[in-house]
Protein backbone atom coordinates (compact mmCIF):
# COMPACT_ATOMS: atom_id res chain seq x y z
CA UNK A 1 0.00 0.00 0.00
CA UNK A 2 1.11 3.22 -1.02
CA UNK A 3 1.27 6.35 1.86
CA UNK A 4 1.50 9.89 0.83
CA UNK A 5 3.08 12.33 3.13
CA UNK A 6 3.37 15.80 2.59
CA UNK A 7 5.29 18.39 4.55
CA UNK A 8 4.73 21.82 3.90
CA UNK A 9 6.14 25.04 4.37
CA UNK A 10 9.72 25.40 5.64
CA UNK A 11 10.12 21.90 6.92
CA UNK A 12 13.10 21.48 4.36
CA UNK A 13 14.66 23.91 6.60
CA UNK A 14 14.97 22.24 9.74
CA UNK A 15 18.77 22.02 10.08
CA UNK A 16 18.54 25.94 10.45
CA UNK A 17 15.38 26.16 12.31
CA UNK A 18 15.32 26.43 15.68
CA UNK A 19 16.00 23.08 17.11
CA UNK A 20 15.00 23.68 20.71
CA UNK A 21 11.28 23.69 18.86
CA UNK A 22 12.35 20.92 15.82
CA UNK A 23 14.97 18.97 17.15
CA UNK A 24 18.20 18.51 15.80
CA UNK A 25 17.54 16.35 12.59
CA UNK A 26 17.67 17.89 8.80
CA UNK A 27 15.02 17.42 6.61
CA UNK A 28 17.17 14.54 4.74
CA UNK A 29 17.07 12.77 7.56
CA UNK A 30 13.65 13.33 8.40
CA UNK A 31 13.00 11.72 5.53
CA UNK A 32 15.01 8.73 5.75
CA UNK A 33 13.24 8.07 9.08
CA UNK A 34 10.51 7.89 7.55
CA UNK A 35 10.63 5.70 4.71
CA UNK A 36 12.47 2.72 6.92
CA UNK A 37 10.15 3.19 9.01
CA UNK A 38 7.27 2.83 6.16
CA UNK A 39 9.05 -0.29 4.96
CA UNK A 40 9.26 -2.18 8.21
CA UNK A 41 5.62 -1.12 8.04
CA UNK A 42 5.05 -3.06 4.64
CA UNK A 43 4.16 0.80 3.27
CA UNK A 44 5.62 2.03 0.19
CA UNK A 45 5.64 5.47 1.42
CA UNK A 46 5.34 8.87 -1.15
CA UNK A 47 7.46 12.08 1.03
CA UNK A 48 7.01 15.64 -0.87
CA UNK A 49 7.86 18.88 0.99
CA UNK A 50 6.34 22.43 -0.70
CA UNK A 51 6.10 25.79 0.27
CA UNK A 52 3.64 26.23 -2.22
CA UNK A 53 -0.39 26.07 -1.28
CA UNK A 54 -1.09 25.35 -4.88
CA UNK A 55 1.25 22.42 -5.35
CA UNK A 56 -0.22 20.99 -1.61
CA UNK A 57 -3.42 21.48 -2.79
CA UNK A 58 -2.70 19.19 -6.45
CA UNK A 59 -0.62 16.65 -4.31
CA UNK A 60 -4.41 16.32 -2.19
CA UNK A 61 -6.28 15.84 -5.15
CA UNK A 62 -4.11 13.30 -6.66
CA UNK A 63 -4.24 11.21 -3.40
CA UNK A 64 -8.15 11.55 -3.65
CA UNK A 65 -7.85 10.10 -7.23
CA UNK A 66 -6.27 7.52 -5.78
CA UNK A 67 -8.29 7.06 -2.74
CA UNK A 68 -4.38 7.10 -1.03
CA UNK A 69 -3.81 7.82 2.66
CA UNK A 70 -2.29 10.75 3.77
CA UNK A 71 -0.59 11.92 6.54
CA UNK A 72 0.30 15.82 7.00
CA UNK A 73 2.11 18.25 8.29
CA UNK A 74 0.76 21.47 6.87
CA UNK A 75 3.03 23.74 8.93
CA UNK A 76 2.06 26.77 8.91
CA UNK A 77 -0.86 26.06 6.40
CA UNK A 78 -2.21 24.61 9.51
CA UNK A 79 -3.58 27.57 11.17
CA UNK A 80 -5.37 29.25 7.94
CA UNK A 81 -5.65 27.46 4.78
CA UNK A 82 -8.77 26.77 3.90
CA UNK A 83 -7.83 25.76 0.50
CA UNK A 84 -5.76 22.74 1.54
CA UNK A 85 -8.52 22.07 4.51
CA UNK A 86 -11.08 21.77 1.59
CA UNK A 87 -8.03 19.48 -1.02
CA UNK A 88 -8.25 17.10 1.94
CA UNK A 89 -11.88 16.57 2.89
CA UNK A 90 -11.99 15.55 -0.85
CA UNK A 91 -9.89 12.11 0.52
CA UNK A 92 -11.61 9.11 0.68
CA UNK A 93 -8.54 7.48 2.69
CA UNK A 94 -7.59 7.70 6.19
CA UNK A 95 -5.91 11.36 6.66
CA UNK A 96 -3.48 12.18 9.34
CA UNK A 97 -2.37 15.02 10.69
CA UNK A 98 1.27 15.32 12.24
CA UNK A 99 3.72 18.14 14.28
CA UNK A 100 7.30 18.04 14.82
CA UNK A 101 6.26 20.70 17.49
CA UNK A 102 3.26 20.55 19.96
CA UNK A 103 1.34 23.75 18.37
CA UNK A 104 -0.72 24.43 21.83
CA UNK A 105 2.26 24.82 23.91
CA UNK A 106 3.50 27.59 21.32
CA UNK A 107 2.02 31.31 20.44
CA UNK A 108 -1.69 31.56 20.84
CA UNK A 109 -2.37 32.04 16.99
CA UNK A 110 -1.08 28.15 16.72
CA UNK A 111 -3.57 26.85 18.55
CA UNK A 112 -6.25 26.68 15.59
CA UNK A 113 -6.01 24.14 12.96
CA UNK A 114 -8.56 24.17 10.22
CA UNK A 115 -7.02 20.46 9.00
CA UNK A 116 -7.69 18.67 12.70
CA UNK A 117 -11.52 18.72 12.37
CA UNK A 118 -11.77 16.50 8.79
CA UNK A 119 -8.74 14.66 10.09
CA UNK A 120 -9.01 10.55 11.69
CA UNK A 121 -6.31 12.36 14.39
CA UNK A 122 -3.64 14.49 15.00
CA UNK A 123 0.17 14.02 16.22
CA UNK A 124 1.93 16.40 18.04
CA UNK A 125 4.98 17.34 19.73
CA UNK A 126 7.38 14.27 19.44
CA UNK A 127 9.70 15.30 17.29
CA UNK A 128 10.32 13.38 14.51
CA UNK A 129 8.61 10.48 16.32
CA UNK A 130 5.37 11.96 15.42
CA UNK A 131 6.03 10.83 11.97
CA UNK A 132 6.62 7.40 13.14
CA UNK A 133 3.75 7.40 15.27
CA UNK A 134 1.72 8.50 12.55
CA UNK A 135 2.77 5.53 10.47
CA UNK A 136 2.08 2.95 12.81
CA UNK A 137 -1.16 4.82 13.25
CA UNK A 138 -2.31 4.27 9.91
CA UNK A 139 -1.25 0.91 9.78
CA UNK A 140 -4.04 0.36 12.24
CA UNK A 141 -6.77 2.61 10.92
CA UNK A 142 -6.25 0.44 7.53
CA UNK A 143 -6.31 -2.66 9.30
CA UNK A 144 -2.45 -3.77 8.65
Amino acid sequence: MKILVINGPNLARLDIRDSKIYGDIDYPQLVEMILAEGGNLGFEVDVRQSNEEAEIIEWLHEAADASMPVIINPAAFTHYSYAIRDAAELLKAPLIEVHLSNPMAREEFRHTSVISGIARGTIAGFGPNSYLLALRAMRNLLGK
